[in-house]
């Protein structure tokens, strides 16, 4: 399959489709486009969601799928694709379900490939960033906003969520103000964790090693951390709702705020257990003993047990994996609660800094690994980590 530049016809790729002319029989009528409720009053109700929609997309809904891909230059497959990769749902030929900024989008992804910026399958992976990050961000922004009003006014979950279409007006632009800020920003970031400073990251992790570890053709070194709450299980099971979430929220706040003072990343955070990097090895401890010190003093959540390896990484979707990853995770289970472990190599470069006391723990046995050498990790001199 190929793009076909609209000017020139010249095929560019083989992956999307060239579009043909709109299939509608030039001997028949084009089929009636119902934008407009059925006869009758709408409610107020509706007509917020109505004109709310139409604030959102850009315009009401006129344009079936058919007009969208061939306004764009692209067949119905070609387009598909790339909506599926946003997360939209399957539209049929008849439904009316696009605006022109719908075209406008696609037609922006597709002039990356014909520019020859990016190839099909680095745009439609870069999409699928984009509408994997959007739906997740907008589901979190939505519950939060139900949840404070909820809690604040002492309505009924059902009552504020219609309520919030009423206040979702004022906060449209500068939510989108903001998101496209912090975009700007965390590309810089990435940026320089990515690629200004991964070199200097490997030269670091060379030391202690001999070249053959399971690690080794992987291109980022990173400080890989998790963190994993005590008895979450069996907690969350005696709790309500709203007690679960207040437990899930300040969770992923506490764990948020320790990393990013840290300077490292949250990757992510699955039910009780959170996923976190740093560019250092000392970076990685500073954080790791930050977050077990912090959850044995709060009076609310339960311990946690954390971990810490020093390797290679390879960064793929938004997630990190290899064996340094695998390792840290099976670290987390050997953990006492409240403590740190890591493995002897982690140790090893972290053996002359005083901020640092490393106990040698027993060997163990662990799957996929064989047998390893954890080492506790404790606070040596100076304060650790300083939290407004």
């Amino acid at each position: 399959m190929s793009v076909e530049d609209q000017q020139s016809g010249e095929d560019l790729d083989e992956e999307f489709d060239a579009v043909p002319e709109p299939s509608v029989d030039e001997d028949t009528e084009p089929a009636p486009v119902t934008t407009g409720p059925p006869t009758g009053v709408m409610s107020a109700e509706r007509l917020a969601i109505k004109a709310l929609e139409a604030r959102l997309l850009g315009g009401e809904r006129k344009l079936r799928r058919r007009e969208v891909a061939a306004g764009a230059g692209v067949s119905i497959l070609s387009a598909r694709k790339l909506w599926r990769a946003l997360g939209f749902p399957n539209f049929g030929d008849d439904d009316v379900a696009f605006t022109e900024r719908d075209q406008a989008a696609l037609s922006t992804i597709l002039d990356l490939v014909r520019a020859g910026i990016l190839t099909e399958e680095a745009a439609i992976s870069v999409t699928r960033s984009i509408g994997q990050m959007t739906d997740r961000m907008v589901v979190w922004q939505i519950e939060a906003l139900v949840e404070d009003m909820v809690q604040e006014q002492g309505i009924p979950d059902a009552v504020a969520r219609k309520q919030l279409v009423g206040q979702l007006p004022a906060l449209v632009d500068s939510l989108e103000e903001i998101l496209v800020y912090s975009y700007r920003r965390q590309l810089n970031a990435g940026v320089q964790r990515l690629a200004v400073r991964a070199e200097a990251g490997l030269q670091a992790s060379e030391e202690g090693r001999e070249g053959d570890e399971d690690d080794s053709p992987l291109p980022l070194a990173r400080a890989v951390g998790f963190a994993d709450l005590v008895s979450y299980t069996s907690l969350s099971r005696r709790m309500n709702e709203k007690t679960l979430a207040q437990m899930v929220q300040r969770f992923e706040n506490k764990c948020a705020e320790i990393i990013s003072v840290g300077g490292g990343r949250l990757v992510k955070t699955v039910g009780d257990e959170v996923l976190y990097i740093a560019e250092t090895p000392a970076a990685g401890a500073e954080i790791s003993l930050a977050l077990a010190q912090a959850f044995t003093e709060d009076e609310i959540l339960p311990q946690a047990r954390v971990s810490m390896v020093w390797g290679r990484i390879l960064s793929r979707l938004g997630d990190i994996y290899g064996p340094t990853v695998n390792l840290a995770a099976r670290l987390t289970t050997l953990a006492q609660p409240g403590t740190v472990l890591v493995d002897a190599m982690t140790a090893a470069a972290l053996g002359q800094d005083e901020r640092f006391v490393l106990v040698p723990q027993k060997s163990e046995n662990v799957r996929g690994f064989g047998e390893i050498h954890p080492v506790m990790l404790a606070r040596g001199r100076g304060k650790g980590l300083v939290l407004d």
